[in-house]
């Protein structure tokens, strides 16, 4: 297997090094196997001769002019975070000439994946459009807004779509190379997986900060306060629509551009949010949560648990 790692300038050091170290360990790793698969054939590949990390770093490329066809490429995270920088950082000439280093490979057949803000390069080449994706759970706003023909499911560490696979923020570069190593041995990505101490882990969810992503538009801010101070009350969407000074349907369409959800959708996430917490830094039991957040028992609050974060209440308390 032949697998590109595009890198540009400014890449997220240790989104690269994930990707680098989980590859090579399973190489290593290989012959340990009674059936060992092919070895993964990484190169660097740059569209500039010079590429330097975040932190500075020399890497090493191999100019994409001079590499044949791959059967896999990858994107690493690009280092701006936030969604100004990485706005001004997709607006750079570079990115322009990796879209169609990747919009070429993918036309002569080569699955692509990209990971954390490395994902808005691979919407950048409108080949995400119609298919389903995830992204750095902070910037779905950001993402949503800027590539809309992309069905985004940020709530997901990785998204496999018809020839393309996405992963989520920072450590899931680590799922995107497992994925690809699964690809060709699954007995091989359970060694590696071991040996790197990577657990199994589907969603990005447990993570978000909720309130963080109401922040990005103010009619979903107000209505964000207003639901926080109703969680043990219940939902009403024509209340939340009066405290977020919006009508009922121009508040689902804003909560549905920014959140990708709808408000009663948000509004759940809230209760588990605040379920989270409780479950961690006290002892009442699952009954007594469950009334503080509106739910008349415990049975309905571990079902939204496991349905939303893929965890029971044992595995949330065990992880404070």
């Amino acid at each position: 297997m032949k697998l590109h790692l595009v890198v540009l300038d400014g890449v997220f050091d240790l989104g690269l090094a994930a990707l680098m170290d989980t590859l090579s360990t399973a190489n290593e790793l290989a012959g340990s196997l009674a059936q060992a698969p092919p070895p993964i054939d990484v190169t660097v590949v740059g569209v500039r001769r010079r590429v330097r990390t975040a932190h500075g770093l020399t890497v090493p490329v191999v100019p994409v002019h001079r590499v044949q066809n791959p059967d896999v490429v990858l994107v690493p995270a690009l280092g701006a975070k936030m969604p100004d920088a990485l706005a001004a950082r997709l607006a750079h000439a570079d990115v322009a000439d990796a879209v169609v280093a990747l919009q070429q490979w993918s036309s002569a057949g080569a699955a692509t994946g990209a990971a954390c803000t490395g994902t808005f390069l691979l919407a950048e080449s409108a080949l995400l459009d119609g298919q389903r994706a995830t992204t750095s759970w902070w910037l779905a706003p950001m993402f949503r807004q800027r590539y809309p023909h992309v069905a985004l499911d940020d709530s997901r560490m990785l998204v496999n779509s018809a020839g393309f696979t996405t992963a989520g923020a920072a450590l899931a570069h680590l799922d995107l190379a497992l994925s690809v190593v699964r690809s060709r041995s699954p007995a091989l990505a359970a060694l590696a997986a071991r040996y790197l101490l990577v657990e199994a882990r589907g969603s990005q969810a447990e993570f978000v900060i909720p309130d963080h992503l109401a922040h990005a538009d103010p009619v979903v801010e107000r209505f964000e306060g207003w639901a926080r101070q109703q969680l043990a009350h219940g939902f009403c969407l024509a209340d939340a629509a009066v405290a977020a000074g919006a009508s009922e349907r121009t508040l689902a369409r804003r909560v549905q551009s920014v959140l990708g959800k709808t408000p009663l959708s948000y509004f759940q996430d809230l209760r588990v949010e605040r379920a989270v917490h409780l479950l961690r830094t006290g002892s009442e039991s699952v009954d007594q949560i469950a009334a503080q957040i509106g739910y008349s028992d415990g049975v309905t609050l571990r079902a939204l648990l496991r349905r939303k974060l893929g965890r029971g209440v044992r595995e949330l308390r065990a992880r404070a």
